[in-house]
């Protein structure tokens, strides 16, 4: 089957359209004959890593690790200062002032005093 002639061209290698192009057939690529060897399905995987890579991919920000506004730092540090604190209640208490700020865009009133309230020694 090898030695058949090119179905699409006709064993020229060259197809043309009605206008007098003339170009290469895209089933023998120009030889004129059937290629047996290659497959019906034509492997089109992408094997380059920057096909890999996705362009839509949302850049992740670091994660803040320190109040932004003036009233959140002041807390913050009122909080690392105070000594009845265990060190995994103050990283707790920062993380909320955080989270506060990131909902509310500053700290209220209310909430410095519910975080003040949890620092106060116990007497």
């Amino acid at each position: 089957m090898s030695s058949d002639s090119c179905g699409i061209c006709g064993g020229d290698g060259r197809i043309g359209n009605s206008f007098g192009l003339t170009t290469k057939c895209p089933s023998c690529h120009g030889t004129g004959r059937r290629n047996s060897e290659e497959s019906l399905f034509r492997d089109v995987t992408k094997t380059k890593p920057s096909h890999h890579r996705q362009a839509n991919k949302e850049v992740v920000a670091p994660k803040q690790t320190w109040p932004a506004s003036h009233a959140g730092a002041q807390l913050a540090n009122e909080v690392q200062s105070c000594p009845s604190c265990s060190k995994e209640i103050m990283a707790r208490l920062i993380r909320e002032i955080i989270d506060h700020e990131i909902q509310h865009g500053t700290c209220t009133q209310t909430f410095v005093k519910k975080i003040r309230k949890q620092i106060r020694p116990l007497v």
